[in-house]
């Protein structure tokens, strides 16, 4: 029971992480480019690209449709916070990076308890949490 309410409460986070993301880069669209340029990234074209991926990753994961393709989220969402964090701490910017790192421990939560939290299990889920 503990572990349903852990896949919950971290995927709930992790998908508010990721609308707030998406929010901020919609509503201070300036100083998104900004910072994303600081980071060496052409903003121009990354930053609309990101708000949909920001936008779909949580709908995917949370309502889990078809399972492979919230596994690919997870996957996805797993790429963009570890090069997020590694762009912020290559330019010098570690706080930048807590962001990052807390979505991580988030995703984390999320993967491994999901089997748990769900009727269709996730063949990647740790086994040990698999449903039987």
């Amino acid at each position: 029971m503990i572990t349903t309410y852990i896949y919950w409460i971290s995927t709930a986070l992790l998908s508010l992480l990721y609308v707030s993301s998406a929010f901020l880069y919609l509503s201070k669209a300036s100083l998104v480019r900004n910072a994303q340029a600081e980071l060496g990234f052409s903003a121009g074209f990354l930053v609309p690209f990101m708000v949909l991926i920001k936008l779909l990753a949580p709908v995917v994961i949370l309502s889990r449709f078809n399972v492979a393709l919230s596994d690919l989220a997870y996957a996805g969402t797993l790429y963009h916070l570890v090069l997020s964090g590694l762009a912020h701490l290559g330019v010098g910017k570690p706080k930048g990076a807590i962001p990052a790192a807390l979505g991580l421990a988030l995703l984390a939560a999320s993967f491994a308890t999901q089997n748990v939290a769900r009727e269709m299990p996730s063949p990647y889920a740790p086994a040990a949490y698999a449903n039987n």
